[in-house]
């Protein structure tokens, strides 16, 4: 028999701004230490050297993880150009260079065929499984990585900033599983001048917003504190990009059970997915048919 876990039953969201130098596992770590949460976990991992929003799902909201997982996300990031490394980041050993330096006018003309349904192949140094195994883990031993190209949707890449030759400033709004780094990589092959990046901001995911993210720090000072728990956000938000549907008394409990439960009318169609909820709390996640909603998660009430 599993040792049950210790702490608290609370449920929400966090968000952290999260520092340089800190893996997004070890920041749901010291939220969990903060608030004595039984569980937690993120949605959507930074590299160690990103900074920026890390949302943090607490108890019933980790069921929601997903629907923020593939949520828009918008990044600033800053790319050195003339410059390739085996990591395409700063971290990484420089293994090309050029004296190449495009004009700004060819940046914003390359920047063009990324933007829409595209395919990228991840970084070599990237956490993608390969048999089993982790690229990057593969590529530390001097395996040679050989990774396939996956559709990703870019909303927008535009370019914000251009502080000298070197360096370019952009900005990016995509889909789930896009790699920044592949982006500056892909961008200095492109141009024939070679690219990584420099620096890499989330600045938002979803309904979460950097300047509304807690620092490392303040998360320390308010430690197992009420005052920490003040800025839980209700686990509702995550479901923000789904329709919600309002169920009936009979509905909630049918749902509760995990029975499809009647919801009132609305404008979803037959077979979309949605929430129900009641007395304004989620009650459910499923699909729409014929007035029932059709549980896949059910949270506790």
């Amino acid at each position: 028999m599993g040792r049950k876990r210790k702490g608290r039953d609370i449920s929400g969201w966090l968000v952290v701004d999260k520092p340089a130098g800190m893996t997004s596992t070890a920041v749901v770590n010291k939220v969990r230490w903060a608030l004595d949460a039984k569980k937690a976990g993120h949605a959507g991992t930074l590299d160690p050297e990103a900074t920026g929003v890390l949302a943090v799902a607490l108890g019933e909201a980790t069921k929601t993880v997903p629907y923020i997982t593939d949520a828009l996300k918008a990044y600033t990031f800053t790319v050195r150009l003339g410059q390739a490394t085996n990591t395409d980041d700063a971290e990484g050993e420089v293994i090309a260079e050029s004296d190449l330096r495009p004009t700004d006018d060819e940046i914003k003309q390359a920047l063009l065929p990324f933007v829409g349904e595209t395919m990228q192949v991840p970084p070599k140094f990237s956490a993608v499984k390969i048999d089993g195994q982790r690229a990057y883990k593969l590529a530390r031993d001097g395996e040679d990585v050989e990774l396939a190209a996956r559709p990703l949707w870019v909303e927008e890449l535009v370019l914000v900033d251009r502080p000298d030759p070197d360096y370019v400033v952009l900005e990016m709004t995509c889909g789930k599983g896009g790699y920044v780094r592949s982006i500056a990589r892909d961008l200095g092959e492109v141009l024939g001048c070679h690219g990584h990046v420099k620096e890499l901001r989330r600045i938002w995911s979803g309904p979460f917003e950097s300047e509304d993210g807690l620092s490392i720090e303040q998360i320390d000072a308010m430690a197992k504190t009420p005052a920490l728990d003040d800025y839980l956000r209700p686990l509702e938000e995550g479901l923000a990009d789904l329709p919600e549907l309002k169920c009936t008394p009979e509905g909630a409990t049918r749902l509760r059970n995990g029975n499809p439960g009647m919801v009132l009318a609305s404008d979803v169609e037959y077979g979309d997915e949605a929430w129900a909820s009641f007395d304004g709390k989620a009650v459910a996640v499923g699909v729409y048919k014929s007035g029932e909603l059709h549980p896949s998660r059910v949270f506790a009430g």
